[in-house]
């Protein structure tokens, strides 16, 4: 009788987490549909991804109900408590990361009636496919339980962050000598930022899986390099107020 409840047991969890695998593969497709829309000026595309989300948003909620039945039916302990702990917290980031690439789609259509900044949205797409790889990783290192290749991916958020550095620096340089691009600027920044955004979500996957192999989280702070709301070299300046 044991090895029979062992054995639901199992296909319960294999079944959340083929569920959590066809919800990152949703997911790195909508990062990457995304930035493609931007850079090809496809709005089809976007409308693509902005439907897409609604997918990921059914599936989150999937994975949530049959995660909590299988804490109230299976009462998992130790190691087993943590695949489930993890596999929420997964879905969680996923969905996240999600609305960002549907929020980079809405904007999108926004910007089709706009100029083009040069080279800005070629660079948003290398940054997306940055994010969009560190994302594949994460989810292999959940599959495999490789905390070497999480960390990888926690290391590489710093390359992401400084990708959003320059961006930013560049939206800025376009703003002033130009004050036509503003808009079409802000836009763009909020883009990159959203892209950022989708960076420590895939950072908190792969802090999940160390988690889940490990039993503990990082003990180091994570070290972030977007340094935009510290650095007065790169923040905005102060708006004028008439000389007082």
């Amino acid at each position: 009788m044991s090895q029979h409840i062992a054995s639901i047991y199992d296909r319960d969890l294999e079944g959340v987490q083929a569920r959590i695998m066809k919800m990152g593969g949703l997911v790195e497709q909508a990062i990457q549909d995304s930035s493609k829309a931007l850079e090809t000026r496809d709005e089809e595309l976007a409308e693509k991804v902005r439907q897409s989300d609604i997918a990921i948003d059914e599936l989150e909620e999937m994975i949530h109900e049959e995660t909590a039945r299988i804490i109230a039916l299976r009462a998992p302990t130790a190691g087993d408590l943590r695949v489930v702990l993890s596999i929420m917290k997964i879905s969680s980031n996923l969905e996240r990361i999600g609305d960002y690439a549907k929020n980079m789609a809405k904007r999108t259509s926004v910007l089709l009636q706009m100029t083009q900044i040069t080279g800005a949205h070629s660079a948003l797409r290398r940054m997306a496919r940055e994010v969009e790889s560190m994302l594949q990783d994460s989810l292999d290192a959940f599959i495999q339980r490789d905390p070497v290749l999480a960390q990888d991916v926690i290391n590489r958020d710093r390359d992401v962050d400084q990708m959003y550095n320059a961006l930013f620096r560049e939206f800025l340089t376009f703003m002033m000598e130009d004050p036509r691009n503003i808009t079409a600027c802000m836009h763009l920044h909020f883009m990159a930022k959203n892209t950022e955004r989708m960076g420590d979500h895939v950072t908190s996957i792969a802090e999940q899986v160390i988690y889940l192999v490990t039993g503990d989280t990082p003990d180091e702070e994570r070290l972030k390099g977007d340094k935009t709301s510290v650095d007065p070299s790169i923040a905005p300046p102060a708006p004028s107020h008439g000389g007082k």
